[in-house]
């Protein structure tokens, strides 16, 4: 028994206000994922204006509040398929209609989470998770004072009833957040219960058949950038 811990195509074209975008934009070639983490930055701000009431939004503005190059921008907004109209830059309802597509935001994703201790607890506290078409359905743990409770509205149940509820409720990503010492055996035992990808938020590196994607956060990594620009900060030459 696996010990969890608690903590555990057809191209389509489609036409909205004179914009053109790929449906598919054939996905079997996923862009630099430089530029895909670079999307939700863009869609949070062309969301933010929106709000303010603008129709309209360029590449160079967009740069400008993101301290990025336009050029830049232009190309990651590129795999989304869209065309901005010259000398008046990209529509903005059609825009965030585009990236949302693109990042499968538009469509609803079952998910489960495997341990369920104070990362998991973040992760369902997370809402804008809702807004992106992420659904948590249930967490599984090893832990009997964890089974039968709920964080966040998100039931608990034992690890021995996974291969049940996934079927059930017709999971297509399972969210890893035990402890590393325990991940591969249980990334086994999602990749047995039929589920072909894993959001893995473990240091260990995941053996996994061909079928599966997998997506690792290592969020020790993000903080290590952080403590470097924060050297980097403090070494720079005081201005008299």
């Amino acid at each position: 028994m696996i010990q969890l811990l608690d903590c555990f195509d057809n191209k389509k074209l489609h036409k909205k206000s004179n914009v053109i975008y790929t449906g598919t934009m054939a996905k079997q070639k996923i862009p630099a994922t430089p530029s895909i983490r670079r999307l939700p930055s863009y869609l949070h701000l062309i969301k933010q204006v929106r709000s303010e009431g603008y129709e309209f939004i360029s590449g160079t503005v967009i740069a400008q509040e993101l301290n990025l190059e336009p050029i830049q921008v232009r190309k990651d907004l590129a795999i989304t398929g869209i065309i901005g109209k010259p000398k008046r830059g990209y529509p903005v309802a059609p825009l965030i209609s585009a990236i949302e597509h693109f990042l499968s935001w538009d469509s609803a994703k079952k998910a489960i989470l495997v341990g369920a201790g104070n990362l998991a607890t973040a992760l369902t506290g997370y809402a804008e998770f809702q807004y992106h078409g992420l659904d948590f359905v249930a967490a599984f743990d090893k832990d009997p004072d964890k089974i039968g409770r709920e964080i966040h509205d998100v039931p608990v149940f034992s690890i021995d009833e996974m291969d049940r509820r996934v079927n059930a409720e017709e999971v297509s990503l399972a969210i890893l957040t035990v402890p590393s010492i325990c991940a591969q055996e249980t990334a086994d035992l999602i990749v047995k219960v039929g589920i072909k990808a894993i959001w893995n938020f473990t240091n260990a590196k995941l053996k996994l058949p061909d079928d599966v994607v997998c997506q690792q956060e290592d969020l020790t990594s993000g903080y290590a950038m952080l403590c470097v620009m924060m050297d980097s900060e403090r070494e720079k030459p005081v201005k008299e």
